[in-house]
């Protein structure tokens, strides 16, 4: 990337009298949305001590007390306030977030129906195709363009559709599964809405730059509860449905438009592979572990402590510390393939993706290894790591340790 150019279309936004009235436009959104978090979580609190609605304790909880996980709620309220306070100045994509919104509504009731009851995962998959499907089918929102990645331009549209929507339950359920510790799902979706945000307001899309920053006001806001240890309070099913739908949106609609603009200078040729770099850990981790299950003969939607963020809290890092690390790879791959994406072409991109999932993989494997390290007698270590690494080696019992 030419820095000096850089510069340049930047300073040359500053001077856009309408790229200006849309940056305001964003930041008063994201402080409403955030205020609304804030002040609207200790009342979620209350209630939910009130009415004795709390996630106790288990064995695949990284919590030691009973805590309230209805903050999806509060980020839910503060989205949809903001949202409809702003002033619009654009309406080139208005009618799409819009449908966002009806979709985000309908997720919300199947998030907080799931928090409280419970609900059946496949019926569940069901209920996420349904709001892909009015964006798809009313909002004209799809991905028919890969840019040629391995040799794939312009898609049929029942193909285009059936990708979409695998896109949304995707994504979707991957902020799910990384639900697990404090601070980490909240924080990899700010990281990502901001980002997404960042590009759309660059482009002059201000609608969807308004709505992706009120949710990364909405997500601040909700962390610094999600941090506490006084009013702790976790964002639930609700939470991490309506997060994932609306990223999956924002991915989809980058995609799209670079597809549109693809000879525009602020556009990706690459652009596929940047919406996965931006969401990069979510689907790294996701991918590994379902990748890991089926090998191991279990169902990829079965429940264990596999995932990268419970490796690093037996490693003995704190919740702060392993969301920190998780989230810092998330934040340097993107800024890094941000850098480099008009120096490389899209079958670099999709190698250098492909190496940094198997050092993602190695990652775990050595984590793990340094878990059973540390927790080994000082004087057996030796002898039990190199039992380990004979049985890794002559191929038995593998799948335990990726």
């Amino acid at each position: 990337m030419n820095f000096n150019l850089l510069i340049a279309f930047l300073q040359h936004k500053l001077e856009d009298d309408l790229f200006m009235l849309g940056l305001y436009q964003c930041i008063l959104s994201f402080l409403v949305a955030c205020f609304v978090a804030v002040v609207s979580i200790p009342v979620v609190i209350k209630i939910s001590e009130l009415k004795s609605l709390m996630e106790k304790p288990g064995d695949r909880r990284a919590h030691k007390v009973p805590t309230p996980t209805f903050g999806g709620i509060a980020i839910f309220a503060a989205v949809l306030i903001a949202y409809f306070l702003r002033p619009s100045i654009d309406q080139t994509d208005v009618y799409r977030t819009n449908l966002s919104i009806v979709g985000m509504t309908i997720l919300f009731f199947i998030g907080i129906k799931d928090d409280l009851v419970g609900i059946d995962p496949n019926k569940k998959i069901l209920f996420q195709v349904l709001p892909a499907l009015i964006l798809i089918f009313f909002g004209d929102l799809k991905v028919d363009y890969l840019y040629g990645i391995l040799g794939f331009h312009h898609v049929e549209d029942l193909i285009s559709v059936l990708l979409t929507c695998f896109i949304f339950i995707a994504v979707t359920n991957a902020m799910n599964l990384i639900d697990g510790i404090d601070g980490l799902a909240g924080g990899i979706a700010t990281i990502a809405s901001a980002t997404f945000g960042a590009w759309f307001l660059l482009t002059n899309h201000f609608a969807m730059a308004c709505l992706a920053f009120t949710l990364a006001g909405a997500l601040i806001g909700f962390l610094r509860f999600n941090f506490s240890k006084t009013s702790k309070i976790f964002m639930g099913n609700t939470g991490s449905l309506i997060i994932g739908f609306m990223l999956s949106f924002f991915a989809v609609r980058f995609v799209a438009l670079n597809a549109s603009y693809r000879f525009d200078p602020t556009s990706f040729f690459n652009a596929p592979i940047i919406a996965i770099v931006i969401l990069i850990v979510p689907i790294f981790d996701t991918l590994r572990v379902f990748l890991v299950r089926i090998l191991a003969g279990r169902s990829p939607f079965s429940a264990d402590r596999n995932h990268m963020h419970h490796i690093l809290l037996d490693n003995g890092l704190s919740h702060i510390a392993a969301t920190a690390v998780l989230c810092g790879t998330s934040l340097l791959n993107t800024i890094l393939f941000f850098a480099l994406h008009r120096n490389i072409s899209n079958t670099e991109s999709l190698m250098i993706l492909g190496v940094l999932f198997m050092l993602y993989m190695l990652s775990s494997f050595l984590l793990k290894m340094r878990v059973i390290y540390i927790s080994t007698h000082p004087r057996r270590r030796m002898a039990v790591m190199r039992r380990e690494f004979q049985t890794v080696i002559g191929g038995r019992r593998i799948i335990d340790y990726l």
